[in-house]
């Protein structure tokens, strides 16, 4: 099937160290580029994530300390990532909920701000749990009657996420090949304000999404208690829900 692209689509996967957007990082990133002529690239690289690998992730993902002992850190590659994505819309497999904001923590950390509100986000994983509710394998298999080989490799995760994505436009013909529309028929998350869903927009105004102020505004949070502020930016918090909190707090004059 040729999509219809306005913009290049980036299909990428992460493999990490765990599943703690704030504190994990990653070991490993497929990347398969479609061009707005259809043609295809592809990327892998290993990564250097600076601190050990559990030995149950590694058992999952296969990638040992010793893989990626000697391959560069994020920050020496990050650049390049930035050059190579910058063009792109993204697309993923619950990119929205665990890649795309763990890439945009080691963007972060290097003083790089990768923006992701100009661009399209695009979760297989989301239409698939409109239609079907299932996991990786269970929607290459619905969906392309295929089995998925070297499961929890990033390249051969990013590569069925394709092909799972091809076969969903085939079979949902009502999506359309257009990719804003696709994207606007399938976001789940307009009212969320970071990517760890800590802050969200409740009938327009910006409000806490967890903890003993859950639902109430940042406006009156942080009117009545400064401090609470102060506590999220010390504590381990994902930079990007601090980012966009200072945001708020400065476009609130507080």
């Amino acid at each position: 099937m040729k999509l219809n692209l306005k913009r290049p689509l980036a299909f990428f996967d992460l493999e990490t160290t765990g599943v703690n957007i704030a504190t994990d990082r990653i070991v490993e990133i497929g990347i398969l580029i479609i061009r707005e002529d259809n043609s295809k690239e592809e990327y892998r690289y290993l990564v250097n994530p600076t601190v050990p690998i559990p030995k149950e992730v590694s058992i999952i993902h296969g990638i040992y300390d010793k893989d990626v002992a000697d391959k560069p850190t994020f920050a020496a590659l990050a650049n390049e990532l930035f050059k190579l994505l910058d063009p792109c819309d993204l697309a993923g497999y619950n990119s929205n909920r665990f890649d795309i904001p763990l890439l945009l923590e080691e963007f972060l950390r290097v003083n790089i701000n990768f923006d992701i509100e100009s661009r399209n986000l695009l979760d297989a994983f989301t239409i698939f749990t409109m239609y079907e509710k299932r996991d990786l394998s269970s929607a290459l298999k619905f969906y392309c009657n295929k089995e998925i080989e070297n499961a929890h490799t990033a390249m051969a995760d990013v590569i069925a996420t394709h092909d799972v994505f091809l076969a969903q436009l085939e079979k949902y013909s009502e999506l359309g090949t257009d990719m804003t529309e696709i994207y606007e028929k399938t976001r789940t998350n307009r009212d969320v304000i970071d990517t760890a869903y800590r802050l969200v927009m409740i009938k327009n105004v910006p409000c806490f999404n967890f903890g003993k102020h859950k639902g109430e505004s940042v406006k009156d949070v942080l009117t009545a208690n400064p401090g609470y502020y102060s506590w999220i930016m010390r504590s381990d918090f994902g930079l990007h829900t601090k980012q966009k909190l200072k945001e708020i707090k400065l476009s609130l004059g507080l």
